[in-house]
This record gives structure tokens, sequence and C-alpha cells, in this order.
């Protein structure tokens, strides 16, 4: 199950969502569901590994470090 990165069509929130295949994406501040993906990136080691999870950022959020996990972040 990926992790996309969105910004809300309607409220401008930038988040964080895993995605299963069934499901549609809504926003977790004002449930709309106009979402625009963002290009997401991934964090790579100098040795040309896999960053250990929250590595740099301090938490579970990609986009801030928000210790409240991905679609928590408040972020715009």
């Amino acid at each position: 199950m990926p992790i996309f990165e969105y910004v809300c069509s309607e409220c401008k929130h930038r988040f964080e969502l895993l995605i299963h295949r069934s499901d549609e994406a809504a926003c977790p501040k004002c449930q709309a569901t106009r979402l625009e993906k963002q290009i997401s990136s991934f964090g790579v080691g100098a040795t040309g590994g896999w960053a250990s999870p929250g590595a740099g950022s301090g938490g579970s959020c990609g986009s801030c470090g928000d210790p409240r996990g991905p679609g928590s972040c408040s972020t715009n």
C-alpha cells in the first residue's frame, strides 16, 4: 500500500495518505475529494540503502515530522 502526498483543491491543506486499492482519498481537514497528487520523494542513505523510518524528520510524517503520522501534517 503506497503513501501518496496530496494538496486539497478546496482548503489547500497538504497531507500524506496511505491508500488502499478500493479507498477514495479525502482531505482529513475538510473531507473534500478534489485533491492534487504531489510528486513524492523518498530517502536514500549515503551507502545507497533506504533511510530508516523517521530519519532526519524526527517523526512519522515525511513532510514535516509530525509525530501523529501520515495525514496529520499541518504543513501548508
